[in-house]
């Protein structure tokens, strides 16, 4: 009785698996796919100016205001000067004043398409070896619009300076930023998934944001003519604006599945009016935009980003970084005038 059971089980198991191969045998299954093979290796720059090469000026005459295209790329940006064995082409799909937004595949997308469209069509035509993500500042902390309330702040010593008046609001506007990064991280993943890249397949690279500005700059460039910021101010850049942001970009690394590269301290030595080489643009005043009704809106757009020199020491640390498997690591000075790689302790 047993075995004539068995035998009926095995039945009612194989004749339904024979007839499914029977009606399914003559379709083909399309296999997933694969990243291309035989075509030039590439590393792609996404997110805001800090990754579209603002403050080091030549920008592309397309980016640089024709058809309100202001996302100022420049040839001098830091993804342009990252090293990496075999990659001989870069694609710079950064723009200046982009917010997480900007990244995704959904939503409006009005001066040019979604930087993850933008990087399927890369994906399918070229060997895609890192993506390098630069954004999180133009969401809630609207960090650039702070600056510029801190140059204002300036004019009205009597009143509590930038950095006093948002600090109560700054920890829950960098918090809600988070998720939206994360948001446009995973919108990068799934755009690589389905060209058929597995994750170990490239390196995903979220950077964050180096001062610009520090409290020890020189006084007689704290003015209209360099860095019109108060001390105070200045003091809670270094202290609490910057390292929050960090510490809110790095979470959202961690959340997203993607490596995290802290820039915090990457230019200390080098802000805006300290003296000697910076690497960080002062109070800048393109004077031919300030005469064109056209243009005049962006007339300061290039203040206290990086410049050429600052981009391409970030991206020496970078290269360094893309060779090496942590998840995070720190670019702070050597002590020689430039910047070195420093892993997390074990």
């Amino acid at each position: 009785m047993r075995n004539m059971l068995g035998r009926a089980s095995i039945i009612l198991i194989v004749f339904p698996v024979l007839a499914l191969l029977l009606l399914t045998g003559d379709n083909r299954i399309t296999p997933p796919p694969r990243p291309p093979e035989n075509v030039p290796h590439a590393i792609v720059g996404l997110g805001d100016s800090t990754m579209s090469g603002e403050g080091a000026g030549t920008y592309t005459p397309d980016t640089d205001g024709a058809n309100n295209d202001w996302c100022h790329r420049s040839p001098q940006a830091m993804v342009q000067h990252i090293k990496l064995a075999g990659v001989t082409k870069v694609f710079n799909l950064a723009c200046s004043g982009a917010n997480a937004q900007a990244i995704r595949l959904d939503g409006p997308h009005p001066v040019e398409p979604s930087q993850a469209a933008q990087l399927a069509a890369i994906a399918g035509q070229y060997r895609i070896d890192a993506v390098v993500v630069a954004v999180g500042a133009n969401d809630d902390p609207q960090f650039g619009s702070l600056l510029t309330s801190c140059v204002d702040a300036i004019f009205t010593s009597a009143k509590p300076g930038c950095g006093k008046q948002v600090d109560p609001q700054w920890q829950n506007r960098v918090n809600a930023m988070v998720p939206k990064v994360v948001a446009a991280l995973r919108d990068v993943r799934r755009v690589m998934i389905e060209h058929g890249y597995a994750d170990t397949a490239y390196t995903l690279v979220l950077q964050s944001y180096a001062a610009p500005v520090a409290p020890d700059m020189l006084r007689s460039l704290q003015n209209v003519g360099g860095c019109p910021l108060r001390t105070d101010d200045l003091r809670w850049v270094q202290d609490r604006g910057v390292p929050v942001l960090n510490d809110g970009v790095r979470r959202a690394a961690e959340q997203a599945g993607a490596r995290f590269l802290d820039l915090s301290r990457a230019g200390t030595g080098h802000e805006a009016c300290h003296g000697g080489q910076e690497w960080f643009t002062r109070l800048t005043v393109n004077w031919q935009d300030f005469q064109d009704k056209a243009r005049y809106a962006h007339a300061l757009q290039q203040s206290f980003h990086p410049n050429a020199a600052g981009y391409t020491a970030f991206a020496q640390c970078m290269s360094q970084f893309l060779t090496l498997t942590e998840r995070e690591a720190a670019c702070v000075p050597d002590g020689h005038g430039s910047v070195q790689l420093a892993l997390p302790a074990p």
